[in-house]
């Protein structure tokens, strides 16, 4: 049964359903639980409003966990009854945990289970929450970063249940392999690298003395693991967001107790490890080449780690020291205690041959729904060229290149209103 209750300013009703773990297969499968969060004013809760779903950035993102109408929230439920939906996987959906998929079998078994975790089902799952819960009425969506990948598989194979969708930092490469898509991410990450020293001059020598002291080895974490330099460069992740060089700047401007040198803080250690552990959303590293894989692609095969490796800037003992981007590597299923347990299936995935269609390019060439997409210039996670092709493709699709935000553009900035003014401008969604 549902249940309601009321923030102030939000009123919010949860919803669980259950769905096959393949659709393909509905009738052999094994069920899964999906959860979906309802949000409406509370002034407005009896209106008959139309709906937004918001798909989850990630993969293995939950929905946002609402306290209140703030930022684009807040601007949503000004005109819609907004859904978050907690894609399977996820939050309150039969979260992926390290017990549970062990259970499932073999490494090649729990691959396979897992691949029923990518966008074609979770369009599935959306569909079946919107006819069963929403009476099957057209919603727009808003998708960021990853839901805009699942935006255009939605547009592939659901495009009825759309009356239009908005991307946020995420139209995909339609074709484009893992390899591909890092090839082109790398030399962005190269220049986030140089923008993050010239506004920390200082920066530079506090990286190499700290990578200094962790090749030495025998530093641990609280949690027992060894800290590593190349774990340690796995911050750099934060520089695709608006605040993450001073975030970044912050955790490094605590290293040592002493401007002298010596031990490595407590603190420096514990913020590390809780910006790298993974511990909250294993399902984020699991899946991350998995998102791209399609019948034409071959095995990921650990694109990222193939592209650094060809890379000797990146490398432990290079100086300057540069940080890593929005990339996973097969080590980090052996230093990090959270992943370790999923070693076995990450790899099992990473040598896959065989993957399924994620979109329809005639289908896509062909849409009728208004997509409004704002495309982030210097996107460290999304190559924008890879966007603009994308943009071209696919039918109806107006895109807005900026370069005035990174890639939380949504959160942070007024980028939902600017695209529904677009989107109002053309029309609004179809009727």
């Amino acid at each position: 049964m549902p249940i309601s209750y009321t923030l102030p300013g939000v009123h919010i009703t949860d919803h669980s359903v259950d769905v096959p773990l393949d659709w393909s297969q509905p009738d052999g499968s094994p069920t899964i639980s999906v959860f979906a969060r309802e949000l409406v004013d509370p002034t407005r809760r009896t209106e008959d409003l139309p709906l937004l779903v918001f798909l989850q950035g990630g993969p293995g993102g939950k929905g946002p966990r609402p306290t209140g109408p703030e930022g684009w929230v807040g601007t949503a439920l000004k005109r819609f009854r907004v859904v978050l939906l907690d894609q399977r996987g996820t939050g309150r959906s039969s979260a992926i945990r390290a017990g549970a998929l062990t259970a499932v079998g073999t490494p090649e078994q729990q691959a396979e289970y897992l691949t029923h975790f990518r966008a074609d089902n979770i369009v599935h799952d959306a569909e079946h929450v919107r006819k069963t819960l929403f009476g099957g009425r057209r919603w727009t969506s808003l998708g960021q970063s990853y839901g805009g990948f699942i935006t255009m598989t939605y547009l592939s194979f659901a495009p009825e249940g759309l009356n239009a969708s908005i991307v946020t930092g995420g139209l995909p490469g339609l074709t484009a392999s893992a390899r591909e898509v890092y090839e082109r991410t790398q030399p962005r990450v190269v220049a986030k690298n140089e923008r993050f020293r010239a506004r920390y001059p200082h920066v530079t020598k506090a990286l190499g003395r700290i990578a200094d002291r962790l090749s030495d080895g025998g530093v641990t974490e609280p949690g027992g693991d060894t800290l590593t330099t190349r774990r340690f460069q796995t911050l750099g992740m934060d520089f695709g967001m608006q605040p993450g060089f001073d975030r970044v700047h912050w955790i490094i401007d605590e290293a040592f107790d002493s401007p002298h040198g010596g031990p490595l803080s407590d603190t420096f250690l514990a913020t590390v490890a809780a910006e790298t552990s993974f511990a909250t959303n294993p399902m984020y590293a699991l899946l991350h080449e998995s998102i791209y894989a399609q019948p034409h692609t071959g095995p990921t095969a650990w694109a990222a780690q193939s592209v650094r490796e060809a890379d000797p800037a990146f490398s432990e003992g290079a100086r300057p020291l540069l940080m890593t981007g929005e990339m996973i590597y097969p080590w980090m299923f052996s230093e990090i205690s959270a992943l370790r347990p999923f070693k076995a299936a990450a790899n099992a995935l990473a040598e896959r041959q065989h993957w399924g269609d994620l979109y329809d390019l005639h289908r896509l060439a062909e849409n009728e729904v208004p997509v409004e997409a704002a495309v982030y210039f210097d996107d460290m996670f999304v190559d924008s060229s890879l966007s603009l092709e994308t943009a071209q493709h696919v039918g109806n699709v107006a895109a807005w290149v900026t370069n005035e935000f990174e890639h939380d553009g949504l959160r942070l900035g007024d980028v939902l209103p600017r695209l529904l003014e677009r989107l109002d401008a053309r029309g609004g969604p179809l009727l």
